[in-house]
Formats: structure tokens, sequence, C-alpha cells
């Protein structure tokens, strides 16, 4: 498939690539933000192969018009490659989902981090609490530079690979245990957050381990539980935090909170989130 040119080459546009790319929420949340503030611009989905990545960005750089993209699999890691710049995000979570031009230098970041931060709310002080989080992937890497950022150092990784799950957390400044799957209990004893940055619980992936499921109530009554699935938007997991009386987010919070970063830096405004609730609406039909 050739890549798409823009949908309307007469207005400024940005857009999200990916491959493949038709599941993406972006255009819906993006075209909904620009229709509120009432901006003449536009975003869009575009196919882009592998192979054709470098292709890509070479034919966009060429055009005045285009004012970036949001990045989703398989492109995040490949992308630092064709940014000129790299912000602190992309450089330690090692991945970039969204390129920006600024003037004509083509800048590189994660928002992931942003989305993170948001929704487990940083004024809730995690840094002097215990926090736990299941898995150490591309997800949980922008969980743990979200912990460096505001300095947690009492950190428990619950994963299936213990080594990999060391090596990963060992790029980032934080201080963490790594256990797995049947030390569920000991992770969530007294934690104050817990975050599920696997796929685990989304549809056609694996459901969420029972001993995680069980372990919710050894958390502290204040916990927040925190899942980044959002297909379902209530999960096995959020289904049992609110069973237990504890602070739920889901994963719809993130993926608002990633796109509104995104948004200011395509567009030069702020995201319009007065309209949150309307937009969560639209998401979720």
């Amino acid at each position: 498939m050739s890549i798409m040119t823009a949908a309307k080459s007469d207005i400024p546009y940005a857009e999200v690539i990916g491959d493949p790319i038709s599941q993406s929420k972006s255009p819906i949340i993006h075209g909904f933000w620009l229709e509120k503030l009432g901006i003449e611009a536009a975003y869009q989905q575009c196919h882009v192969r592998p192979d054709l990545l470098p292709q890509y960005f070479d034919m966009r750089r060429s055009d005045p018009l285009w004012q970036g993209c949001n990045v989703t699999f398989p492109h995040k890691v490949a992308t630092l490659e064709w940014a000129d710049e790299l912000d602190k995000k992309a450089q330690s979570v090692g991945a970039a989902n969204t390129v920006y031009r600024d003037d004509n230098v083509f800048r590189a970041t994660n928002t992931d981090v942003d989305g993170v931060l948001e929704s487990i709310n940083a004024a809730q002080e995690h840094d002097q609490k215990k926090i736990s989080i299941i898995g150490a992937g591309g997800a949980a890497r922008a969980a743990f530079q979200a912990f460096a950022e505001l300095g947690c150092n009492n950190v428990v990784i619950i994963a299936r690979r213990l080594n990999v799950a060391a090596s990963v957390v060992g790029e980032f400044d934080i201080k963490a245990d790594i256990v797995s799957f049947d030390r569920a209990e000991e992770a969530l004893k007294g934690s104050s957050l817990l975050i599920n940055a696997s796929p685990m619980g989304m549809a056609g992936q694996p459901a969420m381990p029972q001993a995680v499921l069980n372990a919710v109530s050894q958390m502290d009554e204040q916990a927040l539980v925190f899942d980044m699935v959002y297909a379902p938007l209530e999960t096995q997991l959020l289904i049992m935090a609110e069973r237990e009386n504890r602070k739920s987010v889901d994963g719809l919070n993130m993926l608002i909170g990633q796109a509104a970063t995104a948004f200011e830096k395509f567009f030069g405004s702020p995201a319009p989130r007065a309209h949150d609730l309307e937009l969560r609406k639209i998401l979720t039909p």
C-alpha cells in the first residue's frame, strides 16, 4: 500500500501512522478537539509499512503543511532514527510516539509519559509510597520514566521474565524489586498504586492472573488501580478494584492524556479538556 497524501492539502494537518492503522482512535480524538476549537486543520490516519517509513518522513519534510504525527505499532523505536532531535522522554523510554515540526526541525517525544502522569495524578504523592506495576515492556517503559520524574524509589515489578524486567528497569533512575506472579500478594500488600502495563486483560489476550485479582484486597485502602488496557474499558482488574472499594482509572484516561500533549505540539493550542466527558462517550459508543 502506498503512503497516503494529506486529506486536505490546502490546510495544516497532522496524522497517526502505523501498520495496521484502522484501529486507531487518534483521528476521533484530534478531530473532536479541532472542531471544538474551530481550528482550520485536519487530522488523518496513514498506513505506513515498516519498509516505507524512511520514504514517509522524506515526503513529509517537503510538505510545509504537515505539522507532525502520532506513531503507533510497529514504528515507535524505528522513528527515533528519522527525527532530528529527541527530547529526554523519547531518549529515556527508547521510543517515540509523537514527532512534530518546530520551524523545520522534526522533534520526537513520548507523550505516553504524560498520559501516565495524568492518569496516576502526581498530586497523590506516590513518590513516598509503594508502587506496583505489572509488565516490563514498551508501555511499562513510559511508566518507569514517569516514576523517575516523580522520584519514586519503592517500586515492585510483577513480570514473567525476571531477567528481562531487570535489564529494562536498569535503564531508568528508579529502584525496584522484581517478582514473579506467584508473589502477587506480597507485591501488592500495602501498595498505594497498581498499574497494569501489560496486555493481560485485553480482548484477545491472556486474562489477568487470579493471584493478582485476589491481591487487590491487600492494597492500601486509599490505593489507586490504573489499567492501561482500554479494550475492554472495564477490565477484570478494574472490576475487582471497584469491588474492593479502591479507586480506579481506565485506559481512556491515558489515551486522551497523551493525545492532549501531542495536540498542542501539532496545532499550537491546548486541547479543550473541559469536554472530556463528551469525548469519552464518543470513544465508547
